[in-house]
């Protein structure tokens, strides 16, 4: 399926020129509603990193979507957890047949089947992912990506604009904390990574798993790993 170039462009004009809202989450459902309806697919959603570095569902356009959405925050694993992490692309043609992501499959809605996942930016760093799913094996051609990219783009100038606004809501209080400290934590990765002869996204899991097991934030371990104080 090819986007059309000209659709996308006045559907990203009409979310701009929108009331501001600063609410991160009123916000981002409006941009997940509009990938679904220009994209065509079976449905879209936001997931957004918390103080906890866990991917939480933030919006989806459908219950399929937000099950979808849900699987990959119970399994810690998925198309969208490898795209915060690695800050990257991340595409599967059939998550179903994906040998990546195997504890994933068990908590699937089986109409999700093409994934793909898009890393949300702020200052560099990602604090979440756009991403939409088909419910028929697919591939993702250069079209679809480049409109994703252009609607996550969109997606961190909104969550920009609601963490500078004085209403600050929960998710937006929780999100500033992640990303505050997201450098220290990416350090501590790349030094696992280094030691351990490991991937980005297994290191990660290890941070985050032994932060769980001593009751300690992400953060603060990241630092103790690293030798910094992050307060």
């Amino acid at each position: 399926m090819h986007i059309n170039t000209d659709a996308l462009r006045t559907s990203l004009e009409q979310l701009r020129k929108s009331p501001h809202d600063t609410d991160v989450v009123r916000a981002l459902g409006r941009i997940v509603g509009s990938v679904d309806q220009l994209f065509g697919y079976d449905g879209a959603g936001i997931m957004l990193i918390d103080e906890h570095q866990r991917l939480m569902f933030v919006a989806a356009s459908d219950e399929v979507g937000k099950s979808l959405e849900q699987a990959q925050a119970d399994a810690e694993q998925g198309p969208c957890h490898d795209t915060y992490v690695e800050g990257r692309l991340v595409t599967t043609k059939d998550v179903r047949s994906d040998a990546r992501w195997p504890q994933l499959v068990e908590l699937l809605d089986e109409r999700v089947r093409a994934v793909a996942g898009v890393p949300i930016r702020l200052n560099g760093s990602p604090v979440g992912t756009l991403n939409v799913y088909r419910s028929e094996p697919a591939e993702w051609d250069d079209s679809d990506i480049s409109a994703l990219r252009a609607y996550a783009g969109l997606a961190a100038d909104l969550v920009t604009a609601a963490l500078s606004s004085q209403e600050n809501s929960v998710t937006a209080t929780q999100l500033q904390y992640a990303l505050d400290y997201r450098v220290v934590i990416e350090r501590a990765i790349g030094y696992l990574m280094a030691t351990h002869g490991i991937d980005a996204v297994s290191a990660f899991n290890r941070l985050r798993k032994q932060a769980r097991d001593s009751r300690r934030r992400v953060a603060d371990l990241a630092a103790e790993i690293l030798g910094d104080d992050v307060h």
